[in-house]
């Protein structure tokens, strides 16, 4: 699914809207006939990588499609709100993104370190509870744990501040890397009372107790949400889904989106709707947008 994009680029206010796809699975058709019906009940679930910003091989090189905010903007005042969940610090994402001061933005929320951190636009502040004293421990401990398994050339840490990531993308063999790190990973991690989230070539080591479906029920239930769109596509927007699919059984529609990769083949299988990487889920966007009125 494409995007009016001019050549720079830049999504073009001016073209015509892009068609709204139907969803393949009667399921996901009723969540988006409910957003539709009445959207300001509707609440909009976003991931940040890989969703609203294509995967770059330096994670602090990623910013959101240039399409992306002015859709948000387009789409946000029409639904209930729209909460950005992603691993990342919540500021981080939304410097990336772009998100602070925008017309239009005024109630989105960023959830980050999967829903521990939480940054309010019409604050423009991040509200967060102590770190945990494990990440402190991992921070000092890892470098010297990597040297002493021998990690893979390529291999490289990511400080996220309440959690660390060893990326395994640059490495000569992405996979077998990630594999043989993550048994090692894991039980380092469960020594300081962490957990790992495994991702696309990347090991998360952090806190126990919230991932992306915990953020996202608590958001909904905080908004008294009447349906849902969730979009992601990463191991980690599972718990997301599965979330949505719970709702779904409780009686409140929602609409699952898959960012299309190859790489996470269980997300694609479980999504409604399967769209391009971020251009396609910014054509999403600025289509619910236009149908809205």
């Amino acid at each position: 699914m494409g995007s009016p994009e001019d050549s720079t680029g830049h999504h073009d206010p001016a073209a015509p809207a892009p068609a709204l796809p139907t969803p393949v699975t009667r399921a996901g058709r009723e969540g988006l006939e409910a957003i539709l019906a009445k959207p300001a009940a509707a609440v909009v679930g976003l991931d940040f990588d890989g969703t609203l910003a294509p995967i770059v091989a330096d994670p602090e090189q990623a910013r959101a499609h240039p399409g992306a905010v002015p859709a948000l903007a387009a789409l946000a005042p029409k639904v209930a709100a729209v909460a950005v969940v992603t691993g990342r610090p919540a500021g981080v994402a939304v410097r990336n993104g772009g998100f602070a001061g925008v017309p239009g933005l005024e109630h989105l929320v960023v959830l980050g370190h999967y829903g521990t951190e939480r940054w309010d636009a019409v604050s423009a502040t991040v509200s967060a509870p102590a770190p945990h004293p494990g990440v402190a421990a991992v921070r000092a401990e890892l470098p010297g744990f990597l040297d002493r398994i021998g990690a893979w050339q390529g291999t490289w840490i990511e400080e996220k501040g309440r959690a660390l990531a060893v990326h395994t993308r640059r490495a000569d063999d992405p996979q077998a890397a990630f594999e043989a790190l993550r048994g090692p990973l894991t039980d380092l991690a469960a020594r300081h009372g962490l957990i790992v989230e495994p991702g696309r070539m990347v090991l998360e080591l952090r806190p126990p107790g919230m991932d992306k479906g915990v953020a996202l029920t608590e958001y909904l239930r905080e908004t008294g949400a009447e349906s849902v769109l969730y979009a992601g596509d990463d191991l980690g927007d599972l718990p997301a889904f599965a979330a949505v699919e719970k709702l779904r059984s409780d009686g409140v529609p929602g609409l699952l989106v898959c960012s299309g990769n190859d790489e996470v083949a269980e997300l694609r299988e479980r999504a409604d709707l399967v769209v391009d990487g971020a251009a396609g889920v910014v054509a999403l966007l600025s289509a619910l947008a236009a149908q809205l009125g």
